[in-house]
């Protein structure tokens, strides 16, 4: 069964701003090249879903949280039979904590019932 890999508008949106923030900090070919780096860590899915870790600060949801890192970066994914979705790409400079306030990831309380 081939796996398809998903990115939620969540997780675009956040590797736009890296890009864009490494772009002015830095330069456009640096940027690139991390944006490229999650890129290619991402794909390492394709062959192997279940390689990153499981999230143990997301372990209250449904959706069962993996990770896998990349520079200073948690990418953030759960997998449903063959399609694997990246929920968020997180800086991990932050407080680990701040995972639970991305607002997509919130767990709906109702959803557990």
């Amino acid at each position: 069964m081939e796996i398809k890999i998903e990115w939620s508008e969540l997780s675009e949106r956040q590797l736009k701003d890296i890009f864009d923030y490494y772009s002015l900090e830095v330069n456009a070919r640096i940027a690139r090249k991390i944006m490229n780096r999650i890129i290619d860590r991402v794909s390492i899915l394709e062959n192997n879903p279940l390689a990153g870790q499981q999230e143990v600060l997301l372990s209250d949801y449904l959706e069962d949280f993996r990770y896998l890192i990349e520079s200073n970066y948690k990418i953030i994914y759960w997998k449903k039979e063959n399609l694997i979705t990246i929920a968020s790409i997180f800086d991990c400079r932050q407080n680990p904590k701040r995972i639970k306030e991305i607002e997509p990831l919130k767990p709906n309380p109702s959803d557990k019932l």
